[in-house]
This record gives C-alpha cells, structure tokens and sequence, in this order.
C-alpha cells in the first residue's frame, strides 16, 4: 500500500500509478476541502482501472490551552519576521469531516482508511453497507480493540518509525511506544482481523519480515517521497537528499501534534516551547512554513520522513514497487 500522505506528496498520479503496478494507492484527504478531494478521487480513477483507498482525518477534541497557544505566538514572533509573513490565525476546526465522508459514500472508492481516531460504529455501518472496505490506523493493542469494535474490516498498524504525524487516538499522548515488531505481535494475538503493518519500512527484506510476521500487506510512505509522481516539493525532496539531515525526530512545533521529520533549525530552536494544539498550532505555523519552502529553505518547514528516509530513491512509482516485491 502507496501511504497516504497529506500536505502536497499525495497526488492523483502517485495514487494511480500505485495501483497500475499492483499495490493499492491512495487519495489523502487530510486539508483538502470536500469539492477538492472529490476532484482528485475523480483524478486517479482516471488514470487507473485498479482499486483507488482514501485517507480521512478523524476530527478529535483538542489539547489546545488558549494560553500556550498564545504564548508560542509570542515564541514565533522572530520566525515570521525573518520570513517577512504574519502568523496564522490559530483555530479548530474538523477538517470537513462530514462533508468528505458524504463524498467517499457518494464516490465509492474501494478502501477508506482512518487516522487520529475512528469513526461512528454507525458511520463504519454505511461505509461497509455502501461496499467500501474499512480500515483503522492504530498504533497501540487498545486503540486497535477500539477499532475492531467499531466494526472496521482491517488494521493498519503504524510504528513509531513512521514519518509524518502518529496516527495516535489521543492528540495528548507521548511518542513513546513499542517497536513495530512488538506492536504487531501483541496485535495479530488480539484480533483475526487482516492486519498491515506500517512505519519504518522501505526495503523489500523490511516487507518479508512483517509478511513472516503474519500481516496481509505493508503500507510505505517515505519510500515513495521521492518518487516521479508524488508531490513533495522540491525543498522537501532536496533535504531528503541533503547530507546535512543526518536524523529525524518526533516533534509537535509544526502542528501542535506529534509527527517524525528531519531535525532542522526551526524543530531545535522551538520544539522544547511548542504546545499540544492541533490544529491551532497547524494554521499558526503555516505561513512562515510555507514562506519557507517559497525560499527554498528546508529549515523553517516540516519535512516528514521516517527513519529510514536515506533508503527512499527518485524513480518512478513502478519501479519503487517492483524493487520492493
């Protein structure tokens, strides 16, 4: 499975070209408005006779403190300054929860997947009735009992290796948690539920051991950063690259919610201050993330990787799967 990955690496190409080589691809939703990712599901199927998933934020209540959302502001002051943008307004909102998901059960692709948290029993209900497969991200033995009562068709198990945000139910929880190997032993003892492991893998030894270990399938995201079809911008592509980037950390300075990324300026100078706050922390930040990439600076921005990001290639699509099966 092609991860989804929010923000811009997702695009139709890489969802179809994902699928046209065997693999399954998917359409992330994460900040996209309704008529956009309507649009780009629209897009893939296109250019793709093969099964297309989508990706949906689970909206969840926030860990926001109106006061440390304040003072980061406060924090960030310099940051804006230095790329002569003003602060984004901070707020909550659900990422058009409803909306989306009218889409996907108006649209019919043949996977939705869930991350931050799950849907209603009663929304996982329709989703199934409509013939959509459904599947639960998880990255512990409690959230993944959550998941299968809720009434999901499959687990996808992510690892702390993962780059870009955990898809951790609570916004609150530390980044803690067990090796990949570790989770999805004590989750294939829990469930009989088809499982896919996730979070850190980028070579096909990595896909044997988590095949041997008893999943269905394997869900790479940073292998695919660099592929012709994603959408990662050049900055992005080029501090993958960039030797200066020698490791990547766990850090909410971006988003106000844990997610893994190479160790920058911006994640060493502000990451010890920033608060837990998704989203307000996501619209904060944007601008001077964005100004950022304009300039071609990797050191202000979020650049999600996993662990093994040194493994990722430019190539395309195709060729990244086929190395990998």
């Amino acid at each position: 499975m092609v991860a989804p990955m929010a923000g811009g690496p997702s695009t139709p190409e890489l969802a179809a070209a994902g699928s046209n080589a065997g693999a399954l691809g998917f359409v992330a939703a994460g900040y996209l408005s309704a008529e956009s990712l309507a649009e780009r599901l629209t897009a893939a199927r296109r250019l793709t006779a093969g099964p297309v998933g989508v990706n949906l934020f689970v909206p969840q209540p926030s860990a926001a403190l109106p006061a440390d959302i304040e003072r980061y502001a406060r924090d960030l002051s310099g940051e804006a300054q230095r790329y002569r943008v003003s602060l984004g307004e901070p707020r909550f909102d659900d990422d058009g929860w409803a909306a989306k998901l009218g889409v996907v059960l108006d649209l019919r692709p043949q996977v939705v997947s869930f991350t931050f948290g799950l849907p209603s029993p009663g929304e996982c209900a329709r989703l199934r009735a409509a013939g959509i497969t459904t599947v639960g991200t998880v990255t512990t033995v409690a959230e993944a009992g959550a998941a299968v009562s809720c009434g999901v068709d499959a687990l996808v198990v992510q690892g702390p290796a993962a780059g870009g945000h955990r898809g951790t139910f609570d916004p609150a929880a530390p980044p803690a948690g067990a090796p990949l190997h570790e989770l999805l032993r004590s989750v294939l003892t829990e469930t009989d539920l088809p499982v896919v492991a996730a979070g850190g893998l980028m070579t096909a030894e990595d896909i044997a051991t988590v095949r041997e270990a008893g999943v269905v399938a394997a869900q790479l995201g940073t292998a695919f950063l660099l592929a012709d079809e994603a959408g990662s911008t050049p900055v992005h592509r080029a501090a993958l690259r960039d030797p200066q980037f020698t490791e990547t950390v766990v850090t909410r300075a971006f988003s106000g919610r844990y997610a893994r990324g190479l160790r920058n300026r911006f994640i060493t100078e502000h990451d010890g201050q920033a608060p837990l706050g998704y989203p307000e922390v996501h619209y904060l930040t944007s601008p001077v993330r964005a100004a950022s990439v304009r300039s071609g600076d990797p050191q202000a921005t979020n650049v999600w990787a996993g662990t093994g990001f040194r493994a990722a290639r430019t190539a395309p699509a195709a060729d990244i799967i086929g190395a990998l099966v």
